[in-house]
């Protein structure tokens, strides 16, 4: 299907985005020009990325009922309860995994060998849910608990450890934990600060 935006160069960068609070530093649109942009669920909300993905049902079918997949890639597993099928690109095999690390590895399995990753907080912030849209329609209410990260955890370091010929870069904000797994043994795999990625692509950072 024609899509736009559309930048699927493999030789460029490619910014994987959850929906952790630590990526509101940084604009979608200063990332746009140095890459390829993989994204989650709402962010549709906000801006047209390179592909979007979603796994969670009620968050596909608002996504269809904006007429989002219209003109651009959207991602998503096989499931009976997606209200609409064509315009929509389904995993084969299902993955099976939280969005957010699944559009890490379509980046990866796209070929991309520079990725940054941002967003990827995995933590709550003082014991409370930590996302971008939280007290927003699909999600839950930012007083909630958080939403347990062992599976993003596990999900994500599993790509890593796949995936030797791509560096990946986590962006982490000085709030957020690095987890123990990641701290050894990965030798693609690197935390850099915001303050880095401003530097090595010319971009601006909105404060905290």
């Amino acid at each position: 299907m024609a899509s736009h935006p559309q930048n699927n160069n493999p030789n460029k960068p490619a910014f994987v985005l959850g929906n952790g609070i630590s990526r509101l530093v940084v604009d979608i649109a200063e990332l746009q020009p140095h890459g390829t942009i993989f994204a989650c669920n709402a962010v549709y909300r906000e801006a047209e990325v390179d592909h979007l993905v979603a796994v969670d049902v009620k968050m596909v079918n608002e996504i269809i009922a904006a007429g989002y997949h219209n003109t651009n890639n959207v991602w998503t597993n096989p499931n009976k309860g997606v209200l609409e099928t064509s315009n929509i690109n389904f995993f084969d095999p299902h993955k099976g995994w939280s969005s957010g690390p699944t559009a890490l590895w379509l980046a990866a399995s796209m070929g991309h060998k520079d990725i940054y990753i941002l967003g990827f907080d995995f933590e709550g912030v003082q014991g409370k849910f930590n996302n971008v849209y939280a007290d927003t329609f699909n999600y839950k209410k930012s007083y909630e608990p958080p939403t347990f990260f062992g599976n993003w955890v596990s999900q994500t370091e599993k790509i890593v450890r796949d995936f030797q010929d791509v560096k990946f870069h986590r962006l982490v904000g000085k709030k957020f934990m690095t987890p123990p797994a990641f701290s050894s043994g990965l030798n693609n795999y690197k935390n850099i600060s915001y303050n880095e990625l401003s530097e090595r692509f010319a971009i601006n950072l909105k404060k905290a």
